[in-house]
């Protein structure tokens, strides 16, 4: 499949070689959103995850009040003025829900971006050289995939408790490389073979050119798959921390909502929106990023697309 994928791209470059390579890159895209975008749960992933970004990123048009402005009434219900009613100490809930997407977004997408990044460069070094350091990164590897992650990121972000969103994000880092790393070998360790990359080593390409030219863009799909599940992890771990109370619980994001709701027993009071409602929100971002998975998928298997 990686030949192939090949031939058609070096036809299609001979096909229009006038164009520069920023061209030929947006054409790539606009094919693979297209093949993407016939997926349904793909395009309702999509549409859901666009909207989720658009209202973080326009929080503040969109956030009727400051989310940080106290001087409402205390654990007041649903009204016009509140329509999710304010907390505990007078703050407006649906404020605090917009803006805390801002956070929870972007510990989702920095996070499973910087463990996509060392996944690959990891993954395929590893997957490609057959050298002692290979071994040694094999362990490491294994290491971090035996000790139980939840438990590792708990004892981390409590050493290191108080450290803010940046802490939470390399704790999350920290425990949630090693999988990608490991799928990605796999599939390099298969494509090493390939007459491709025996042609390009023949030719005197150095490794990292075979690793980065060659053997790179035949995984581009798996590596997309990859950042949507790291960035959906993310995500839920960030939420689970900050629900711990082992975030910065000054910070408006979903999980300190949560964190907060607990604490003041709003089940207890009738105030079921602050809880459910950021705990919706982080279900919602984590479907959306999953359901992409599903196009995703359609662009690494031929097989998919057949069917349909």
């Amino acid at each position: 499949m990686a030949t192939s994928v090949r031939q058609r791209t070096a036809s299609t470059d001979n096909d229009n070689g006038d164009d520069n390579g920023f061209t030929r890159a947006m054409r790539v895209v606009g094919r693979a959103f297209s093949t993407v975008w016939t997926v349904p749960k793909a395009r309702f992933g999509l549409i859901l995850f666009g909207l989720i970004i658009l209202v973080a990123a326009c929080a503040p048009i969109l956030s009727p009040y400051n989310p940080r402005q106290n001087d409402f009434g205390n654990s007041a219900g649903l009204s016009l003025a509140h329509p999710l009613g304010t907390t505990s100490s007078g703050q407006d809930v649906l404020s605090q829900l917009i803006w805390g997407g801002r956070i929870s977004v972007t510990v989702a997408l920095s996070a499973g971006l910087m463990s996509t990044v060392i996944a690959v460069v990891i993954g395929l070094s590893w997957g490609y050289m057959r050298t002692f350091s290979g071994e040694f990164v094999g362990f490491l590897v294994n290491l971090f995939l035996v000790i139980p992650s939840l438990p590792l990121m708990i004892i981390i972000a409590a050493y290191l408790q108080n450290g803010g969103m940046g802490v939470i994000t390399l704790v999350i880092v920290l425990t949630g490389w090693a999988w990608g790393a490991r799928v990605l070998r796999s599939q390099t360790q298969s494509l090493r073979s390939r007459d491709f990359v025996t042609a390009a080593a023949f030719s005197g390409d150095g490794t990292w050119r075979i690793i980065f030219h060659e053997i790179f863009p035949n995984m581009l799909s798996l590596i997309i798959n990859n950042f949507f599940g790291a960035a959906t992890a993310a995500v839920l771990a960030e939420s689970g921390l900050e629900f711990l109370g082992l975030g910065d619980s000054t910070t408006i994001s979903w999980g300190t909502m949560l964190y907060w709701a607990q604490n003041n027993n709003v089940l207890l009071t009738g105030q079921w929106a602050l809880l459910l409602a950021p705990g919706l929100m982080i279900a919602l971002l984590a479907v959306s990023m999953t359901f992409i998975n599903f196009g995703v998928d359609r662009l690494s298997n031929p097989r998919l697309r057949e069917g349909n």
